[in-house]
């Protein structure tokens, strides 16, 4: 493991005896959950005139200008022969145009709500209803830390993310592509990538998506795992499949999609919009066209199997219009996802939309005011299932430890407030004030006692401390803690057990797959 010990020099940071870097894994106070059950309730930003503006929009898209599929017959077929219109563009490219009501007829099967299973059952997810799950970011091909600096990412990187989040008590879920291990082959990492998850992690975790036949080994090696029956029976992975806006759905994305679908294992289907470039700059406009793309994506799984578990999803993003760059933490999209909210629970079914955002190429204030805009917005829309809870930075380019410490802290925050606000006798606290009388405090009541440990939120990276003694100990700014942090949550990592048959078959498996092909690098 590559851990740098000493921290950072960022500004003055003078005499560092002292420094509070917050205490270890699994020492807050607060309950480690599986999921959190929402507590406050969700906010409905349009009125049902403005939504069935949208969705009426949505029907126009798939009904008159259609989907364009490329290279893959089959789903050509499956979508044929429920009653697509298909024109034939080119010998391996198809239009598709949708009658209204057709794939809101196929939706009618998927569940509203399901269970993704963990290798440890305590530690399996709702994704549905009253569910919300927080998962690492994906897909980054850089990472970064105030040590080194920006750098391509590597398998050694990717397996730190993995066990940062394994040890994180406020992210649920092992997530995907924490960061690409560019010094992998690229037709091989997909093995190493999943190995790790189970390795490294107990949580459930996102299969491999790069190729029909990479999502198909994520499958065995998951049956390996929880046994062929068990995997055909529940879902144990989910792939996290992008549309190519706009309105396509290449080859590689829809069968990977049927790859999941047929073995019962889910399938997010994600347009990923960028306003102004592959979408109407325009954000109602920008719902409509993700709507449609994710709901045929979605209407797939439901034909190649019935019942099969599909996610609703949406990445919405504006962009700097002088520039072209895209912009990331922004509210037009937050509003965006608000309005997906609505057309989830419309639709009843599954969302993934937003996370923690950014643009900002540092873990500084930009990083977290961006981020806070973006979750928050995740948070009241009511989404279900959260990616890119952590770690997010550059515009989705680079993974950052530091950011990623500081998400996971936003992450404890939000989940004392999603519990919400109980309020009863004790919660009231009348004994409290009755006990001492007027002018006197509070801190020895009996109430103060026993709620002191839990009544509040208590975040390991904050710097609480007044001024004097913030000085004393060497003036380090949150980054820096951040960057203390995950080197001790790192150096105290204890890989969860795995039963030592599986982990010598899921070995065997990579082993032969690696044999059974050259490497290839792009």
């Amino acid at each position: 493991m590559d851990v740098v010990k000493t921290p950072p020099k960022r500004g003055r940071t003078g005499n560092r005896r002292g420094a509070q870097i917050g205490p270890g894994p699994g020492e807050n106070p607060h309950l480690e959950v599986p999921f959190i059950t929402r507590g406050i309730p969700t906010y409905d930003l349009l009125d049902e005139e403005s939504l069935v503006r949208i969705e009426q929009t949505a029907d126009r898209i798939m009904a008159e200008i259609g989907i364009e599929f490329r290279d893959d017959p089959e789903t050509v077929r499956l979508f044929d022969d429920a009653g697509g219109e298909v024109t034939a563009l080119t010998p391996q490219s198809w239009n598709i145009k949708f009658p209204p009501g057709m794939i809101r007829e196929l939706l009618k099967t998927a569940p509203a709500r399901f269970t993704q299973h963990a290798r440890n059952p305590a530690k399996s997810v709702e994704l549905g209803g009253d569910a919300v799950v927080f998962a690492p970011a994906y897909g980054s091909p850089f990472v970064m830390d105030l040590d080194k600096g920006r750098r391509y990412g590597t398998l050694n990187d990717f397996e730190n993310f993995v066990k940062l989040a394994q040890s994180s008590p406020w992210l649920h879920h092992s997530g995907g592509v924490i960061c690409e291990p560019t010094d992998i082959a690229v037709n091989k990492r997909h093995l190493d990538m999943i190995y790790g998850h189970i390795r490294y992690s107990d949580r459930a975790f996102l299969g491999s998506i790069t190729a029909p036949e990479r999502a198909q080994d994520t499958v065995e090696m998951a049956q390996l795992v929880f046994g062929a029956g068990f995997v055909d029976d529940n879902c144990v992975t989910i792939g996290n499949f992008n549309t190519t806006s706009p309105l396509v759905l290449d080859g590689v994305t829809s069968a990977g999609i049927r790859t999941y679908a047929a073995a019962n294992q889910g399938s997010i289907a994600l347009p990923f919009l960028l306003g102004g470039a592959v979408s109407p700059l325009t954000m109602a406009g920008s719902v409509a066209q993700g709507l449609a793309e994710s709901m045929v994506s979605c209407a797939l799984t439901q034909l190649v199997r019935p019942g099969s578990p599909a996610i609703l999803a949406a990445f919405l993003s504006s962009m700097a219009l002088r520039s072209g760059s895209p912009t990331f933490g922004t509210a037009e999209p937050a509003l965006g996802s608000l309005v997906m909210g609505q057309m989830a629970r419309r639709l009843n079914l599954p969302l993934r939309c937003a996370g923690n955002f950014t643009n900002s190429k540092l873990p500084d204030a930009q990083a977290m005011q961006q981020s806070m805009m973006s979750m928050l917005s995740a948070v009241h829309c009511g989404a279900h299932y959260i990616l890119h809870s952590a770690g997010f930075l550059d515009g989705l380019l680079s993974m950052s430890y530091e950011k990623f410490m500081l998400d996971t802290d936003v992450c404890g925050a939000l989940h004392a407030y999603m519990n919400g606000l109980t309020v009863d006798d004790d919660m009231l606290g009348f004994e409290s004030l009755a006990e001492q009388g007027p002018g006197v405090h509070l801190f020895s009541t009996a109430h103060t006692l026993r709620h002191y440990k839990t009544a509040y939120y208590d975040s390991v990276l904050d710097d609480n401390q007044p001024w004097e003694t913030w000085t004393e100990q060497g003036e380090i700014d949150m980054a820096a803690r951040a960057n203390l942090r995950w080197k001790k949550v790192l150096a105290e990592y204890e890989a969860p057990p795995l039963d030592i048959a599986i982990d010598e078959a899921l070995q065997d498996f990579v082993k032969r797959k690696r044999a059974s092909m050259p490497d290839a690098w792009h």
